[in-house]
């Protein structure tokens, strides 16, 4: 890991990041969901893909924990979710 450094995200840059976020994991989602209809929940690349998609969920929760830390005050819970 790096060490923590000074800076942070603004509102509007927290803002953008969460669009493209949940866009891209919509996206992950649903080929996730191709993928495993197509090969089913046994084949390596459905595998995967479904651990994938668990990762951008986590990414997506501790991104949602750095706005929040990032904006005090400010109501955060919508960006990255």
């Amino acid at each position: 890991m790096r060490p923590q450094t000074s800076s942070r995200l603004t509102l509007e840059e927290h803002q953008d990041l969460g669009r493209e976020i949940r866009s891209a994991h919509a996206r992950l989602r649903e080929l996730c969901h191709l993928v495993l209809t197509v090969y089913g929940p046994n084949n390596q690349a459905a595998f995967t893909f479904v651990k994938v998609t668990e990762d951008m969920d986590r990414l997506s929760q501790d991104l949602q924990s750095q706005a929040a830390e990032d904006l005090p005050g400010f109501p955060t819970s919508g960006f990255y979710r």
